[in-house]
Parts: structure tokens; sequence; C-alpha cells
């Protein structure tokens, strides 16, 4: 039985909850004052281990100890075995993200390939979230332009379907890629079923890195498509056998076992940790992912657990075999519940000598050459901002800048839209997007005086404030910006800056930085990249109002057209513009096109070309 700590640091109410926690598997949730989550860790003793956070405080590295010197409440979560605790902390990791855990970040903004294998004939889709829907996954990749490249192979090589489900309902004639020979056009002629699943198999297996098992099948269907004397059949087999053939070549392999494993590369400190997964397939390099964690506590040993953890709950592939830096106190139980995910054995395993040892060096080698070039972007960015900040005149470094634009289209659909970047990044999750509601008239003055009042007349102690606000445009626009704050109570809080574009009729050669009581525009000085993050950020500020003004201009058209045709709501507004495309093509759409539609019968499609007439 665990002894109860006796430490002067530890308070009384923590020695009670020690104390009385079971002596059973499960979870514990550590909390600061406030009762924020700062850290979730699984126990198979849940008193034992968490007392011993406690006893032997001295041998903690500096990030442990910071974090058991904040616990002022711990919370337990017992559970009936091991393996249900490391998935429930798997998942109040994802849940609570606290601050001292390895918290993997979601991959739904990472693209996935998706065949459904239960549809008549099925295709290839690039998506960007998974689900258990009975489908076939890959993924996800952290290149959206490899994922294309790769379905653009495929779709050169292999003879599937491109068309969506409702085009493939609704097609009369084959399309074009059925003429290049990419496709069989399962959509207007007779394609045998069985003959089509053979070729989506084909695709899994190119997928799954399988490509010389893939090759040497396809030569057995052409050796017997030709003895059958079927030579059309033999032709298009040995095409695809070369195309295949020829991107073996370009594969890289590094190993000779021909074995599926992910290898896992740790670098960094306690304060900033990356990780990185080499994916081999068959012996072929399929691909490397690095994963950066910030103030993460846990040693290598427990970062490997909780990482790997989350990476294969978010649908990844699981491989035979896992090649670690150093292996978790839990292994067994981490290899049981791998094994059981993919149901078939799972080895995790830290090699000493010989080709895996190599593997792992290559992916330590990986991650410290990636880590070396994030931390030198980094410093160069902190050297940016620190010089906005002497130039500018701040009393801080601009560690968040905010930027207004507006846009309108000869005085209609007037919009605005503000950006955020974080030291130097964009933010995208904080940009905004705003209609202005007392300007009907192109005034930009007058807009921008509205969004700033609606963005800095509501700031709380749980909103952020920029420690740079840049507004598009020159002194006027600087000025309202001051005159808005001032009437606002704010100022002095933050610095205020406008960016005004070169008037190329002065013969200006760059754009112009204007600062609030100065008749004349900031000289940056000789370094460059001042300029060119403002410009950036204020780039970013246009494309992003200027996309929002299109698509509330192309809402309205929609609106103003469609709208006065009885029996079109917003639910057959959608089916038309995504099917057509815009409101030109179902202008140009016959009676007979309109009505193919699920729910526009002929005396419908009839009112609207008359409607749109």
């Amino acid at each position: 039985m665990a002894q109860t700590p006796d430490c002067s640091d530890l308070s009384t109410h923590l020695t009670g909850i020690i104390a009385a926690m079971s002596e059973g598997p499960g979870v514990y949730l550590m909390k600061a004052a406030g009762g924020e989550i700062i850290y979730v860790g699984k126990a198979i003793n849940l008193k034992k281990r968490v007392a011993s956070y406690f006893q032997r405080q001295n041998a903690h590295g500096a990030k442990t100890a910071l974090m058991v010197a904040r616990v002022a409440e711990i919370d337990t979560v017992v559970t009936a075995s091991e393996k249900e605790a490391l998935i429930l902390e798997s998942n109040l990791i994802k849940r609570h993200r606290p601050r001292f855990n390895v918290v993997l970040k979601d991959d739904k903004r990472y693209p996935s390939l998706r065949i459904d294998i239960h549809a008549a004939y099925p295709r290839i889709e690039i998506v960007r979230k998974t689900r258990k829907d009975g489908a076939v996954y890959f993924g996800p990749y952290s290149s959206a332009q490899a994922v294309r490249q790769t379905v653009k192979l495929i779709n050169k090589t292999f003879p599937l379907r491109k068309c969506s489900d409702r085009t493939l309902s609704h097609r009369t004639r084959p399309c074009i890629h059925h003429q290049m020979g990419q496709c069989l056009a399962p959509c207007c002629l007779s394609v045998d079923p069985k003959a089509y699943r053979e070729i989506v198999k084909e695709v899994i297996l190119f997928l799954k890195g399988r490509t010389p098992e893939l090759i040497r099948r396809i030569r057995r269907h052409m050796l017997k498509a030709s003895d059958a004397l079927e030579f059309e059949t033999a032709a298009a087999l040995r095409d695809r056998m070369v195309a295949l053939e020829k991107t073996l070549e370009r594969q890289v392999t590094v190993t000779t076992d021909f074995m599926d494993r992910d290898v896992i590369g740790i670098s960094g400190n306690h304060d900033f940790r990356l990780v990185t997964v080499m994916t081999l397939r068959r012996g072929f390099l399929q691909g490397v992912r690095h994963f950066e964690f910030i103030h993460a506590a846990p040693e290598k040993g427990e970062l490997v657990a909780q990482f790997l953890a989350q990476y294969y709950q978010q649908a990844h592939a699981i491989p035979v075999e896992v090649l670690v830096p150093e292996l978790p106190e839990n292994n067994a139980l981490l290899e049981e519940t791998l094994s059981e995910w993919r149901m078939r054995r799972v080895r995790v395993l830290r090699p000493i000598r010989g080709e895996k040892r190599r593997l792992l060096e290559m992916a330590e080698n990986n991650s410290e050459n990636t880590l070396r070039e994030r931390l030198q972007k980094a410093t160069g960015e902190a050297a940016v901002l620190e010089g906005l900040k002497r130039r500018l005149r701040m009393d801080r470094i601009p560690l968040r800048i905010e930027c207004f634009d507006n846009s309108h289209l000869a005085g209609t659909n007037p919009v605005s839209a503000m950006v955020v970047f974080v030291a130097g990044r964009p933010h995208k999750a904080a940009y905004r997007r705003y209609t202005t509601r007392t300007v009907s008239s192109p005034d930009d003055y007058a807009s921008m005086a509205e969004v700033l009042r609606r963005r800095y007349g509501k700031l709380g102690p749980s909103t952020p404030e920029p420690d740079l606000l840049l507004v598009d445009g020159g002194k006027g626009q600087v000025n309202i910006a001051v005159a808005v704050l001032g009437r606002l109570g704010l100022t002095g809080r933050f610095a205020i800056a406008g960016i005004a574009k070169k008037d190329v009729e002065k013969e200006e050669t760059q754009d112009k930085i204007y600062l609030p009581n100065r008749a004349n525009p900031v000289n940056l000085g000789t370094d460059g990249r001042l300029l060119l993050m403002l410009e950036q950020i204020r780039d970013e500020a246009h494309r992003f109002a200027l996309t929002f003004q299109r698509k509330q201009r192309a809402r309205k058209m929609i609106k103003s057209a469609l709208d006065g045709v009885a029996g079109v709501g917003p639910k057959r507004k959608r089916l038309l513009m995504k099917h057509f495309g815009s409101l030109k093509k179902i202008r140009a759409a016959t009676e007979d096109e309109l009505s193919r539609l699920p729910g526009i019968n002929t005396a419908l499609a009839e009112a609207i070309k008359r409607g749109l007439s």
C-alpha cells in the first residue's frame, strides 16, 4: 500500500485527496487554482502514481516541477483496466488540451484520400475529414499538392470514374475521360461491376505502397489476356504496368525486409519538442511529417506513449512495427492497445543496432534538421518584429497585429475584413468579416470607423487586443482610427499605423507607412523585411475582404434573380448553384437539363426559365 506523502510543500487538502485515492487503475486530472486542467495522466495504481509527484520533487525536470507547484486540486477516474485508462487519457487530453500534456492537433485540416468500397462504382476523393462510414481512407497527408499529384497519377493510370455521384446519375453520354481511355464510363455504358472492383483493388494496393505486388498482379492479367487473344485489354494493362514501373523507379527504398513500419524521431527540449514520423510501406519511404509541441512536460518515454495513442486514434493506418527512440513504461499495454485497434499484432521497438537503428537515426536527423530550420525562421521573424517595434516607436514588440481593409464594387455590397497575425504568422481562427450596417455609399472613412467601433467597442478581460492596429490607407485612415479609439477611451492602449500604396505617377518606389501625428511616412531603414511583412499582412487583409465581397455579391445576385420564381426556395437555389456553378449557366440551361434535377419538374423548369429571362 502506497505511503501518504509527508512533504512540507504539500497542502493538507492535497494530502487528504491522495490518502483517499484508489489503488486501482485509472486516470488523474491535475488542476490549477482556477480549476483549469493542466495535466492528465494514467496509472496502474492511482495513489502510488500521484503520490510520486510529491515524494520525489527534486528528481523532476524543470517543467514537471513547475506543473507540480501549480497543482491545487486532483480529480481521479477509476477504470476497469489499464487499457481503458490509456484510451480515456487520450480522449481527455484531446478534449481539455492541458498545458503540460502532449496535445496532438486534429488532422481535419490535412487532406486524406477516400474510396467508398460499398458504392456500385467507387471513385477516389480528396477529403478533409475522415468518418467511420465503411469507406477506405488513406492519409492524412501533410502536402495537399502531393495528394493532388497522387490522384492525378491514379486517374491517368486506372480507369476509375471521375464524376460525382450526382453527375453519375444524370449523365447522358460519356465524358472526355472515357474518350481518352481514362474512364470505363459506368455512367452510360454497361460495365461489369466485378471487373471494375478488380481495378479498385489495384488502386488500394497502390495506395498501400504495394506497387511491386501490383505490378506482378497486372503482368499476370496481361499475359492471361494476351493468351485469350484480347489484345486491346492486354495493351491497356501493359501501359498501366509501365506507368507503375516508372513510379516505382522514383520511390526511395530504405529497407531490405519490405515491412510496413513507422519510425519516430524526437528533437528539442522541454520547452519545444519536434516529433517526426517517417512512414515506410513495403520498404519504401512514403512520407515524413512533423509535429510541434510547446511546453510539453513529459520525458521522451511518456511523450512517445501519449503521442502514439493520439496519433493512431486519428484514423492513421497502424503498421506492423513502430520504431521509437525510447520505450514508454507501459510499452506492453501500448502494444496490446495498438494491436487491438489494428486487429493484428503491432510491436513498438527501440532498436540498438543494425538496419532498424539506422532508420531511427535517419528519423532523428530529419527531426533535428527540421527543428533547426524552424528555429532559424522563428529567430528571423522575431528580428523583424523587434525591428518594427523600434522603427514604429512602439513600447512593446508587435506580437499580435490586426489589419483592417474595406472592399466594394462601384459602391455596391460594401464589406470590411480583419486579419490577425501572431508572431509574424497568420492566425486564421481570429479572422473576422463585417457587413457594414450604417454605411450604404462608397465611404471608406465611414466604413472603417464603423468596423473599428464594432471591433474595439466591446473589449473585455477575455478579449485579446492587438499590439499594433494596421489600417489599409494613408493619413486619413490613420486619423479615423485615432478618433474612434479616442472616443472609446482606448487612446494609447496599442499602436496604430497605416500602409498606403505607392503612387506610380509620382514615381514612388515603395509603399508608405504612416503613424499618428506625423505628416511624413516612416523611414523603415534598409531592412526590406520590415516593409515586406506589413505588405504581406495588408495583402492578406485585402484578399480576405475581396473574397467576402464577391461571395456577398454572388449571394445577392442569386437572391434577386431567383427569389421571384414561385417554387424555388433556399434548398432548390443551392441545388441549382451546386449543379450548374453560376447564374449564367442556369440561364443557359435548357428546360430539359433543369428538369433532370431532383425536385424540379417540367412546369417548374419552365417557371425558372421565365423568371431568368
